[in-house]
């Protein structure tokens, strides 16, 4: 944005305009740097890692000797290089940071190999020679099940009697399905760049959506105080939750090696690494037995979740844990009984991805709905209206949350309308009885999202906002910036907050010397909490102009107002930057901080129960697709999506965060396959194997509406997080798909079993299924 525009310029209220991206014009000019782009301090190293080829091993020793003898090569870090704790500063501790006695998985950090420039440091790091024995690995939940491998004690939780509703339901039915993990794909890998100051300080350039567990994790990696760390991060290329936790891994790396060489490293991984070494989303397997009444609408259900963690928790606690508050989506659930398992196996630790297991959690209940219907021979969308929660009856959630805002029973027919539900179900059957070779597929989702951390203590939120003399604003908050717009909305409450220009307003770099203790950028929380904490900020400082405003001229502060670059009494009106010189020079305080922490929640750790969310988030999605019963190939022909936003701050960013998390949710059920071979090494680790949609894959029809009325809880602008709720709306394309499998399988009644994501192969196998 341009700070030295006229406050006449763009003068009205930046709150719910389409403003652009704050970086947009630097972005399709190449003019917005990451932390690869930036000049590099004299004398800088580059790391690379040194990664074990077997899943599971006895780390007998590491041969250094044919690196360091590799032109440019200046030193070789170990796990005895450590100054500091050898592991991680996890909540579980259990993960170390270079490898040291054992190898957990293919792709794990045993050292890293620094040298004057990349492709040195990464030649010799093939170059190092490793001795491990082989042990036995667990590499899927089967055998994580059959041998109680658990990174963390199972979790039950349970509400009236499962069994006996099962017992006396009318109809049953039991299954098993899985649906794979994610890579994140962020177009800027992970990256961070790690600087020795002056005194045993640091300063951390690094890719990362939570700074201040990178200051954590560094300084206990160094064994000092966090004061004496400083990081940094002005914008991710993505993240999308795989650099919440895993990009302190890459700075702490670069830390030791800098510590090591006494200059400063800089760690990028490689595509093939980046894969190879980091986690993805959590692969999940559910078995399932559901009973229901001729409607479909549940009575009784048992559920097991085996989530795949890899060889550490991670936060694959959190994470299995919001599966188990989204198991009921959108349905109100009388008698339930879920059980959640967290799989140790030998494969990468997994870790948090947009929504943050609730797509897993979601999936499971949209799949028993859509089984539910063509068991009974009634339409999905009907079974699904059947079970909706209530609004004043049916309307605790298993985990005794009240759900006290619920707008689907007037969105979901409001999308059936827009959409013309029903008049194009009736033309998919018609084509589906005219046609063999081609099958077509409809089907409606809603979405019911949580919004909180479910950590409740990172629900709090620092800002900083200063004023200068000539008018202009400069904002911090503890929120990082990766392509979501946040910086744009958290300026445009500020300008409106001051009454000033958006134009006015700079967001910095996040900065653990500008915001202590952030929380990460996660959760779909980042706008609610920085939002908040820095019109706190801002409005601290408009007080103190009021009040000095009030005073010269004779007036209550409460008379004084701000807007369109304006302070106006009833005595005068001046322009902004003229008040704020003459408060300057009145000696009156022109910057401040902001707090902010959500209210209303509270919830049991160990029994998960309570109220972990502030709100829900609501949506719904239609999706349409044709498939080849050939080949099992098939196209998404048609999106329709009603999005419950609140009160939009940015309507264009918010439809664009829409859009992607759609088809980055349909690129989880339908394109996007990780395979594992059968020693553990993960054979998809390039474009080449492992596919993301791309623009091809956006269907013909894609039309996004947002629901017109504002959040009913007292959030920024009353609007609602937009990053994740969308992600799951993609379940109605996994929905469509199943509806065309089963128009393809025929018979009265369809079984389809599938898991996801859905390949042409697996579609194919689904139709030709006995």
């Amino acid at each position: 944005m341009n700070a030295s525009l006229p406050d006449a310029a763009l003068a009205g209220p930046a709150c719910g305009a389409p403003h652009p991206h704050e970086s947009a014009h630097a972005h399709v000019q190449g003019l917005a740097p990451y932390v690869d782009d930036l000049p590099e301090p004299r004398g800088t190293l580059h790391a690379a890692p040194v990664l074990s080829p077997v899943a599971h091993g006895r780390l007998r020793g590491v041969d250094v000797a044919p690196a360091l003898a590799h032109p440019g090569v200046r030193a070789v870090v170990l796990a005895a290089d450590i100054p500091g704790d050898a592991r991680l500063a996890t909540p579980a501790h259990d993960e170390p940071i270079l490898a040291d006695g054992h190898v957990h998985h293919a792709g794990q950090v045993v050292a890293l190999v620094v040298a004057d420039t990349v492709q040195a440091a990464r030649h010799a790091a093939r170059r190092v020679v490793l001795d491990i024995e082989l042990l036995p690995a667990i590499l899927t939940l089967d055998e994580a099940m059959a041998a109680h491998s658990f990174v963390l004690p199972p979790v039950t939780v349970a509400r009236g009697d499962a069994g006996a509703a099962l017992a006396a339901a009318p109809h049953r039915l039991r299954g098993r399905f899985a649906v794979g993990g994610q890579e994140h794909f962020y177009l800027e890998g992970q990256v961070a760049l790690a600087v020795p100051r002056e005194q045993g300080q640091w300063h951390v350039l690094s890719s990362t959506q939570h700074p201040g567990e990178v200051q954590h994790w560094v300084a206990h990696a160094l064994g000092i105080a966090s004061h004496a760390v400083r990081v940094e991060c002005r914008r991710m290329g993505g993240g999308f939750g795989g650099k919440e936790t895993q990009a302190g891994h890459l700075a702490v790396w670069a830390a030791l090696a800098a510590r090591k060489t006494g200059a400063p490293v800089k760690l990028r991984l490689d595509r093939d690494d980046d894969f190879l070494v980091t986690g993805k989303r959590h692969p999940f397997a559910y078995d399932y037995e559901v009973g229901f009444d001729g409607a479909g609408r549940i009575l009784g259900l048992k559920l097991d979740m085996m989530a795949n963690c890899g060889f550490s928790a991670d936060l694959s606690g959190p994470v299995a844990d919001r599966a188990v508050f989204h198991v009921d989506n959108a349905y109100f659930l009388e008698h339930v009984a879920i059980r959640s398992f967290r799989c140790r196996t030998h494969v990468q630790s997994h870790t948090a991805f947009r929504g943050f297991g609730g797509p897993q959690g979601v999936i499971a209940i949209e799949t028993l709905l859509g089984d539910i219907a063509r068991h009974l021979g009634r339409d999905a969308l009907d079974v699904r209206l059947a079970n909706l929660y209530g609004c004043g009856e049916r309307d605790t959630t298993h985990y005794q949350m009240r759900v006290e805002d619920n707008i689907l029973p007037e969105l979901l027919p409001k999308l059936e309308l827009i959409a013309q539900y029903r008049r194009r179900q009736e033309a998919v059957s018609a084509w589906n009885s005219a046609h063999a070779d081609v099958k077509r597929g409809l089907a409606v989702t809603p979405v019911k999202f949580g919004i909180s951390f479910t950590a409740t203590l990172f629900n709090q939120a620092g800002a900083l906002v200063h004023v200068y003399t000539d008018g202009s604003v400069q904002v911090s908050h503890g929120g990082t910036e990766m392509g979501q717009g946040l910086h744009t909305k958290v300026a445009q409450v500020v300008a409106d907050e001051l009454g000033v220009p958006l134009a006015r307003v700079l967001v910095t770099a996040s900065d653990t010397d500008k915001v202590p203790n952030a929380s990460a950028t996660a959760a779909s929380s980042g706008t609610d909490l920085n939002g908040k904490a820095a019109q706190a900020a801002a409005r601290a400082v408009r007080d103190n102009l009021a009040a000095f405003v009030a005073g010269l001229d004779g007036c209550g502060a409460g008379a004084v107002s701000f807007a369109g670059g304006q302070v106006a009494s009833p005595k005068a009106e001046r322009g902004f930057a003229q008040v704020v010189q003459l408060a300057y020079a009145n000696r009156i305080q022109l910057w401040s901080d902001g707090f902010y922490r959500t209210p209303k929640i509270h919830y049991d750790k160990q029994t998960l129960t309570g109220r972990p969310f502030f709100y829900f988030a609501y949506g719904a999605a239609c999706s349409e697709v044709a498939v080849d019963t050939r080949t099992g190939e098939y196209r998404v022909l048609a999106v329709d999506i009603l999005h419950d936003v609140g009160r939009s701050i940015n309507p264009a960013i918010d439809i664009g965060q829409i859009e992607g998390g759609f088809i980055q949710g349909m690129g989880w059920l339908t394109t996007e396959e990780l395979v594992w071979d059968e020693k553990g090494l993960l054979a998809t680790r390039a474009p080449s194997t492992y596919k993301i949609p791309t623009a091809g894959d956006v269907p013909p029809h894609f039309a996004v509406h947002l629901w017109p009325e504002a959040n009913a809880e007292d959030t920024i602008f009353r609007g609602k997080a937009v990053g994740e709720p969308p992600f799951m709306l993609a379940i109605s394309v996994w929905e469509a798909l199943r509806h065309a499998v089963a128009a393809a399988r025929g018979g009265e009644h369809p079984r389809v079993q599938m898991d996801a994501p859905a390949t042409p192969e697996r579609v194919w196998r689904a139709i030709a299924a006995p």
